[in-house]
């Protein structure tokens, strides 16, 4: 429960209390300043607390932006302040300051007026003098106002009255940047599936877990290998995506924030995405066709361009002077409306992707599915990386702290990394990235090239592991060192793909596809923990589960030294270990995250 304490004379005719009990919060009065600080002292530490203005007029939903939203410790529109708990103790003493000003003794005879400047001094105030961060919502064109008279207050009456703030919230539902399909193709009524949801009292994560399951029966129907199975897959991975769509939409159209919420749907994305690419090989091989190289392929290519996207953003956020002639070239290409749709395509976002492979799979046979999806995904990745070196080499940023901590962690080194940075000299400047790809050059050369059993791959990932350490001794600021924690993805699951290839053994390229996709979890996990600021999972599970040079080494030595049906076995047990691990450890600190501060939502920025 929520309390609202609504301060000032109320006003005749006012539904301003119905409206915030329609909201959750439990309406109590206060006609001054001093008696609103009675109230808010009985209010239960643990309940959001608003302040709002008896004589506030405007839309509900404005309301609701304003005292309601649970990602700000305190957010204000005018006339009305809201905290978390977090934040009630500023609250007090900018209540306190606020009664005991220099106007305190004029709200008697004049409360009527100043209690919405109450309120709005108060939203100030935490600023000003409690260092508290208030959140003052876009609202466009909804109305929030204490008016000063009669007239005034019938103006804003009227501006109420021409603007339909349900239209406005259904609008605003919908993320503010997506692809072209998920825009004109799922938006248009997944807003509508949103609203049915909320008015159910359905929630996000229920929604989101729904998505999840129709997209395992989705991979469960592609494994059947046959063509009615094959249909059926492709409707519902689409159906699937249209849950999707509706979590977030509800969310925002609800409020209905989480960190828990937010881990899921960023989590069960991937999850959704790559079992099914496990269900498709599971069909193909019903109907004599192995395409579990081409499945693992889509998953290391697809994972390897969310790295790269992850890595760049994160080394240049917070930069200065972050500017390029690229960057301001690429702005005015956004400045022409059918050019953005197209470079938004390009890139294969997830919209764009899912309906190919839905369409492809219904029509067509896993094999097709996976040749097109691996051209459309390398062009994609093509495209975004050589246009982000481009930038990289034009700007003349500066790197923070901050962002060489972030590369370091997604680079994921593990303690035989750190053992080797006692021996090994840290590379000259801006050359880290051209170190790390020389050493997983070598390291995919020796595998590609050698027969399975051979020591050479064991030979290549030495000399990998020592590039790896001499590639993150310096901190990660030069112009291209986002490319460093990339290349160490794609060595290792590059390796591993190779080399369960080379075994020609029933069950070892599943079992690369299972430790890929462990290990690509953790390495998902730690850029959403990044993201959120609360930092990477703890060294001691990166340690225990060996770092990406620790890992690659293994497999390797675990080739040379087992037969390929042995090998199958101790890749499948290497996968499961991985597994429990990081999911364990993820589960654990995801569940309690809201503690910590983690973050309340991921799905802002580009399409995935």
């Amino acid at each position: 429960m929520s309390t609202a304490i609504v301060t000032g004379q109320p006003v005749p005719g006012s539904s301003l209390e119905g409206e915030l009990r329609a909201l959750g919060f439990d309406v109590r009065l206060a006609p001054d300043a001093a008696q609103a600080g009675t109230a808010l002292a009985a209010v239960p530490a643990g309940q959001r607390v608003a302040l709002v203005d008896a004589g506030f007029v405007g839309h509900t939903h404005a309301l609701r932006l304003g005292l309601t939203d649970p990602r700000f410790a305190a957010s204000a529109v005018p006339g009305a302040v809201s905290v978390q708990p977090a934040a009630r103790e500023a609250l007090t003493g900018a209540l306190r300051d606020t009664a005991e000003g220099p106007s305190a003794a004029d709200f008697g005879t004049r409360a009527g007026t100043l209690a919405g400047v109450l309120a709005d001094r108060v939203a100030e105030r935490l600023a000003a003098a409690y260092g508290t961060d208030v959140h003052r919502p876009e609202l466009g064109e909804l109305v929030a106002a204490v008016p000063a008279d009669p007239q005034a207050r019938n103006e804003a009456r009227q501006a109420v009255a021409a603007v339909d703030d349900e239209a406005i919230r259904l609008r605003t539902a919908v993320k503010a940047r997506d692809g072209f399909f998920t825009t004109y193709c799922i938006s248009p009524y997944s807003r509508y599936i949103a609203r049915w949801c909320a008015r159910r009292g359905l929630t996000p994560n229920q929604v989101t877990t729904a998505s999840l399951v129709t997209a395992l029966i989705a991979a469960g129907c592609a494994a059947t290998g046959t063509r009615p199975g094959f249909v059926a897959a492709g409707l519902l991975l689409l159906f699937s995506f249209v849950l999707d769509c509706t979590d977030g939409q509800l969310a925002r159209y609800s409020l209905q924030y989480s960190t828990l919420g937010a881990w899921l749907d960023a989590t069960f994305d991937r999850a959704k995405e790559y079992a099914y690419y496990a269900g498709l090989a599971l069909g193909a091989a019903r109907g004599g066709d192995d395409v579990w190289a081409l499945a693992l392929g889509a998953m290391v290519l697809q994972t390897c361009r969310h790295v790269v996207d992850f890595s760049f953003n994160e080394a240049n956020h917070d930069a200065t002077a972050n500017t390029s002639p690229t960057a301001a070239l690429s702005d005015k290409l956004d400045s022409v409306g059918w050019t953005v749709w197209v470079r938004r395509m390009i890139v294969l976002p997830i919209g764009e992707r899912w309906a190919l492979i839905a369409v492809l799979t219904a029509l067509t046979t896993p094999r097709v599915t996976f040749i097109v999806l691996l051209i459309g995904c390398a062009l994609a990745a093509t495209y975004t990386t050589a246009g982000r070196v481009l930038r990289s080499l034009t700007r003349r940023a500066t790197r923070t702290d901050r962002a060489a901590l972030a590369l370091a962690e997604l680079s994921d080194s593990g303690p035989l990394t750190e053992l080797l940075q006692r021996a090994v000299r840290g590379v000259p400047r801006h050359t880290a990235p051209a170190v790390a790809a020389l050493g997983a050059l070598v390291l995919v050369l020796a595998t590609a090239l050698s027969d399975y059993g051979s020591w050479w791959p064991v030979l290549g990932a030495a000399v990998y592991a020592l590039t790896s350490a001499a590639a993150v001794s310096r901190p990660l600021k030069g112009p291209l060192d986002w490319l460093v924690p990339p290349v160490f993805r794609a060595a290792e699951y590059g390796t591993i793909l190779l080399i369960a290839a080379k075994a020609d053994v029933n069950g070892a390229l599943p079992a690369a596809f299972g430790l890929v996709a462990a290990v690509a979890y953790h390495h998902y996990d730690t850029v959403y923990r990044i993201r959120g600021g609360t930092g990477a999972p703890p060294r001691w599970l990166v340690r225990a589960i060996g770092g990406h040079e620790g890992r690659t080494l293994v497999v390797t030595v675990i080739a040379a030294l087992l037969t390929n049906t042995d090998f199958t076995v101790a890749l499948t047990a290497c996968a499961v270990a991985v597994a429990l691990v990081v999911l364990v450890e993820s589960i654990r600190y995801w569940v309690t995250a809201h503690r910590r501060g983690a973050p309340a939502v991921h799905d802002e920025g580009e399409p995935a």
